[in-house]
């Protein structure tokens, strides 16, 4: 346990803790995956997601609702031969949230190898 003596109080003129600035609808582990892997595929198939993330179907549909109705992707449903398929792609709007979260996530890591290195 730390001493609170040891880390004075933050200075009023400082920014605020970068977790202040964390979208719960980014950040929760799933939906952080699903942006992810948008990302790097431009437009993802549903059963590739649920596979990569290890999700049930109503699982992940429920999931990408949320960022659907956030207007972080879109979805899109059609057919591959004979077999109907879903396609996520992330939307412009996805593509800034995702990327604040990971500035966000990196002020957090440099915050705590600079107290490391103390």
């Amino acid at each position: 346990m730390t001493d609170p003596a040891d880390n004075p109080a933050p200075d009023e003129t400082e920014s605020p803790h970068p977790v202040t600035g964390l979208d719960d609808v980014v950040h929760q582990r799933v939906r952080l995956g699903i942006l992810t892997i948008a990302h790097e595929a431009r437009r993802v198939e549903f059963g590739y997601l649920r596979t990569q993330l290890e999700l049930t179907a109503g699982n992940l549909s429920q999931h990408i609702g949320v960022l659907e109705t956030a207007g972080l992707v879109q979805v899109e449903k059609g057919y591959a031969g004979r077999r109907g398929r879903t396609w996520i792609t992330l939307t412009a709007a996805g593509n800034a949230a995702l990327a604040e979260e990971i500035a966000r996530l990196k002020l957090l890591i440099a915050r705590v190898e600079t107290t490391n290195d103390q």
